[in-house]
């Protein structure tokens, strides 16, 4: 077998590597570790005569794809082993370790960092089974530099990895699983504790919170020090909600995560200075190869450095592998494919770190580093840099929009002409800057103010740019996938294909539709063959949709806690536009409690909103008035108080009720009751009333419901299973044949309460939990309702055997 065959077959069976670790993170169970072992079995075929080019193909293939499946396989077993036992959640456990990523200021005038036990006290320490290495801990009270140390003994109380789970938004067991965190939990006490063996690891972590610090103390008194932070070493913990806003607008958060274009510009800085000076110096000793090899283990090292102090994160090392590959074949004058190289660089970064396709980031930067090839590998002749990076930036915006649309993210159109200025302004300008500076200030430390000044006039320039640019009333583009897909191709083989002709044609094409997905038109709702009723996963808190034909209804908002989490944004947002809404018909807003009108101006924003039905219309009015001062663009919307029947398309009956004398709190909320005339089934969505107005609520169905009752009664518990709600008159008289709960998991309040759950019970009601279930979609089949869990499509690291949904009871 000649060595260029060899070499593509080598290619051929990284990719198919790569593909067996993407592929495992598909399946919904993880296959048990023999049965991962045994994968590898037929590639014992490896060693047989085989001649045929076709059957060495599949054998390197089936090879290749049976390593990466068990080789991903075999790490995600090692972490899901590591488990909390069900008995520590929520009890008071002790262990010691050391801090193991950067601490950060949080909500609540609370310090949240990331833990690495080296040891469990107590009983904790004999269960036998291997207990998380990895917290991720909240200490409420403290100030940011609350901690006595890098080597703690700590007091927390701990709870299993668990967040919100909905078919599409961000998921926060996703997250943890990722990061390899396998308990979460707050710290009652923190004390040093010196006896901690400090690893190399530990070191590391001590010298990187060390760097922080000093350039915290360095650069406090710039203007925009939370930016130096960020740029020079990774530290995001100063940026500000409003940077957060800024650069989510402009499509420029990859400015502030030190990855690919931040290492390549070292890289390329590195390798230009070394590459001058070894030539002017020491080229009549020293042969062009030496050189080369010189330049090159110079890039290294420099990148090496820099990535440790930015924190050696999961893109910078995922950047430094790219760059380590790409300068390779680059400096050695490697005559091989750049696609071969990005094959070899992808199964790198996945042999290093088989739980990568879990982060966004990796498919973003092997997404963008395949159009760049796309449009560059094939040119014959020089392009100049402004048309460069002109064809960059537009391929780059196109090309990458289906794939942030699949993982649910958007692409502002503000991004073209931001990161058009600010990429090259960064690259050419601001690294630059703040790499010399910060050095500069570490051998002469008397330059501090002057570093800082003029590290503070290169980032206001690109700070009052980007600000601009967030600050300018840019249209949003409408469109669904398929149309995505067509114009990010499009404008890829405008770009690559030679034929002026196309070119052209191809250009008005792109040119048209841009002008017609920029054109706002009334958007209309996909019809629906069957009533659909969801209830969503929003943790503490309420948010239901239903709908009917083209007709939806969306029932509260859930809660927001503004710059930590907002499940209109996370939630609701996502998974309405991955159904294919674009205008809510009514919007019922129980009442104005944050945990069931959160975020509801996002709502109003983001769909067309035909009225608001609410409890408390002043209360709701009051916060749309008070966004609408920041954002005077927004449509306004009819909000009517809650009362009336109607119908929600043609046979959905809908009945508004709200206690008489109640306008504000609890019982204030309005009761929607919602009935299918077709198929006799009735909801009951209760907000937040109590039991001293239950008896109201009861009375005035008394001739409707309860006079004609329906097949089937799904009622969702008021004020999320209270104690001070569901009565026992309420539980007997409306006998529901189902009862919803929608509370947080071992959340502070205890819902849903034991004596609330053990009378619906006793009623015979089959009882769901969002906590444990997820969403719940229910639709109506034969006249029955069908609930779907979103548990039962979870993958394996959130629902499988042992963990917390698997194991999570209703009490």
């Amino acid at each position: 077998m000649s060595g260029n065959s060899s070499a593509r077959f080598a290619v051929l069976g990284i990719f198919a590597f790569s593909c067996g670790v993407i592929l495992l993170y598909s399946l919904a169970v993880l296959p048990p570790p023999v049965w991962l072992l045994g994968l590898v079995v037929p590639t014992l075929s490896w060693f047989l005569p085989i001649r045929r080019q076709l059957f060495r193909l599949l054998r390197v293939l089936s090879f290749g794809l049976a390593l990466g499946v068990a080789w991903a396989g075999l790490w995600a077993h090692e972490r899901l082993e590591q488990r909390l036992p069900a008995g520590l959640e929520g009890e008071k456990t002790v262990v010691s370790g050391y801090l193991c990523e950067l601490p950060v200021s949080g909500n609540f005038n609370s310090l949240r960092f990331s833990f690495c036990v080296t040891r469990w006290y107590g009983d904790s320490s004999i269960s036998g089974e291997p207990l998380p290495e990895r917290l991720r801990l909240a200490w409420y009270g403290v100030p940011a530099d609350g901690l006595p140390g890098h080597r703690l003994r700590l007091e927390v109380v701990l709870k299993r990895p668990h967040g919100n789970l909905n078919p599409e938004g961000f998921r926060y067991e996703d997250w943890l699983f990722r990061k390899g965190y396998r308990a979460t939990g707050s710290v009652r006490t923190v004390v040093p504790d010196p006896s901690v063996f400090c690893s190399l690891q530990c070191q590391y972590h001590r010298y990187h919170i060390g760097l922080a610090r000093w350039v915290d103390r360095q650069f406090a008194d710039a203007v925009h020090h939370p930016l130096i932070a960020s740029l020079l070493i990774g530290n995001r913990g100063h940026l500000s909600s409003g940077h957060w806003d800024v650069f989510k607008a402009t499509g420029t958060i990859h400015l502030v995560a030190i990855s690919g274009l931040h290492l390549g510009l070292v890289a390329l800085g590195a390798g230009f200075v070394s590459r001058r000076l070894l030539l002017a110096i020491s080229s009549y000793r020293m042969s062009e190869h030496s050189v080369r090899l010189a330049t090159f283990l110079t890039i290294i090292l420099c990148c090496t450095l820099y990535a440790l102090a930015a924190g050696f994160t999961v893109p910078t090392r995922r950047a430094l592998v790219m760059v380590t590959v790409g300068g390779w074949l680059l400096l050695m004058a490697r005559q091989v494919s750049p696609w071969h190289a990005m094959v070899v660089a992808l199964g790198l970064v996945l042999l290093f770190d088989p739980f990568a396709p879990l982060d966004q980031g990796f498919w973003l930067s092997f997404g963008a580093v395949s159009i760049l090839i796309c449009i560059y590998a094939g040119r014959l002749g020089g392009t100049g840099w402004l048309k460069a990076l002109v064809l960059a930036q537009g391929a780059v915006f196109a090309a990458l929009w289906p794939l942030l649309e699949l993982i649910g993210q958007g692409q502002p159109v503000a991004g073209l002409l931001a990161n058009l200025v600010s990429i090259p302004w960064v690259s050419i300008v601001v690294m630059p800057v703040l790499i010399v500076g910060g050095v500069a200030v570490a051998i002469i430390p008397q330059l501090s103010t002057l570093v800082i000044q003029i590290m503070d006039a290169a980032l206001g320039v690109m700070w009052r740019f980007l600000g601009w640019v967030a600050g300018i009333n840019w249209p949003e583009l409408e469109a669904g996938f398929p149309e995505i897909f067509g114009f990010g191709l499009l404008v890829l083989l405008v770009i690559t294909v030679p034929v002026r002709t196309f070119r052209v044609v191809a250009s008005v094409v792109v040119l048209v539709w841009v002008m017609g997905a920029m054109t706002p038109v009334e958007s209309g709702n996909p019809r629906v063959a069957s009533p659909e009723v969801w209830v969503w996963d929003v943790g503490q808190g309420l948010s239901a949709m239903l709908r009917e034909g083209n007709r939806v209804l969306v029932y509260d908002t859930g809660p927001e806690v503004e710059g930590v989490f907002s499940a209109a944004e996370s939630v609701i947002l996502p998974n309405l536009r991955a159904l294919g809404v674009r205008r809510i018909d009514t919007l019922v807003v129980s009442h104005a409690d944050n945990d069931h009108s959160g975020g509801i101006a996002l709502l109003v924003d983001k769909f067309q909103v035909g009225s608001i039905v609410t409890g408390e219309p002043e209360a709701i009015r009051e916060k749309l008035d008070l966004q609408q001062q920041e954002k005077p663009e927004r449509r306004q919307v009819n909000i009517r108080s809650c009362a009336g029947k109607g119908k929600l398309s043609n046979e959905v009956l809908l009945s508004f009720w709200q206690a008489n004398g109640a306008r504000t709190g609890n019982d204030a909320s309005c009761v929607l009751t919602v009935r299918y005339e077709n198929s006799d089934v009735a909801w009951i969505l209760p907000g937040d009333i109590t039991a001293s107005v239950e008896p109201g609520y009861l009375e005035a169905i008394e001739g409707t419901l309860l006079a004609d009752p329906p097949r089937e009664l799904v009622v969702i518990a008021p004020h999320h299973g209270s104690k001070t709600s569901s009565s026992d008159t309420w539980v007997s008289t409306l006998d529901p044949d189902r009862v919803i709960y929608t509370a947080g998991y071992r959340h502070r309040y205890g819902h849903p309460h034991p004596g609330v759950t053990a009378r619906y019970r006793r009623q015979g009601a089959q009882a769901h939990n969002t906590a444990c279930s997820g969403a719940l979609a229910m639709v109506v089949a034969d006249g029955a309702v069908q609930i779907r869990e979103s548990r039962h499509q979870s993958p394996f690291w959130i629902s499988g055997p042992g963990l917390a949904r698997d194991q999570c009871q209703i009490p």
